[in-house]
This record gives structure tokens, sequence and C-alpha cells, in this order.
């Protein structure tokens, strides 16, 4: 039962944690947006969503840290490493080196915010379906 719990629920676990990942990398570039030599970075979230739903093991066991002590606190490892995001080409690449399109930033931090919502407003509804099939029950 709940392992079927767990599939049902899978994909909106991936896309929201890709996009909360996102979200922080879209805030850095616009954080950055005035350092000099600072390159915008951004995710495929296409093959990245693909690639968690694809590896099953990955995405049933995230990585985390061996506890030696009942006093640790439990951490569970990015889904996204440095080496797999991707530098912005710039339209109008600045005299400092910086590649940061604001405009674009913004664009992309609110679509991905819009996204984020959906998903919970998704979830949300796929929990409440299961609620009333429960209580029918």
């Amino acid at each position: 039962m709940v392992n079927k719990l767990d599939d049902a629920f899978r994909f909106q676990q991936q896309a929201l944690g890709l996009l909360s990942r996102r979200q922080d990398i879209l805030a850095s570039n616009i954080a950055n947006a005035d350092t000099p030599g600072y390159q915008a970075r951004d995710i495929d979230f296409t093959k990245q969503l693909k690639n968690a739903m694809d590896n099953q093991q990955m995405a049933k066991s995230p990585v985390s840290l061996a506890l030696t002590s009942d006093r640790h606190i439990a951490a569970k490892g990015k889904l996204i490493d440095d080496d797999q995001l991707m530098y912005r080409i710039p339209d109008q690449p600045s005299a400092d080196g910086n590649t940061v399109d604001m405009d674009r930033e913004r664009v992309n931090f609110a679509d991905n915010g819009v996204k984020y919502q959906s998903g919970l407003t998704f979830l949300g509804a796929d929990i409440k379906k299961m609620m009333t099939v429960l209580n029918q029950g």
C-alpha cells in the first residue's frame, strides 16, 4: 500500500524538488546581476525530470548522510549537483563579463513560481481524491 502511494506521488515530488532547486538557481542569478564576471546558470528542467523519473532507484532512495549519533541531524543530498548546471548564453554580453539578463531572469523566476504553485495544487487535488476514496470505504 505504501509503495503504491509512493509511486502515485513520486512524479509531483520529483517535479517540486526540481522546481525548488531551479528557483534557488534563478534567485542566485538575480542576486548576482551586478557581480562582474558572474555567469548566469540554469537547468534543463525537462531533461532533469525525465532522468529522475527514469532512474527508479535514485527516486526511491535519495542520497543521505550516515548518522553516527542520535544527536546528528539527518540530511539529504541535492537533486542536482553543480556539474549539471548549464551556463546561459547572453543575448547582449556586458563589458564586465556578467551574463545575467534581468528581463529573462524575472520571466523565468515568475514562470517557475507559477509551475511550483501549480504542482502544489495538483498534489493537493490528488491527496483530496485519495482521501475521498478512503473515506467512502
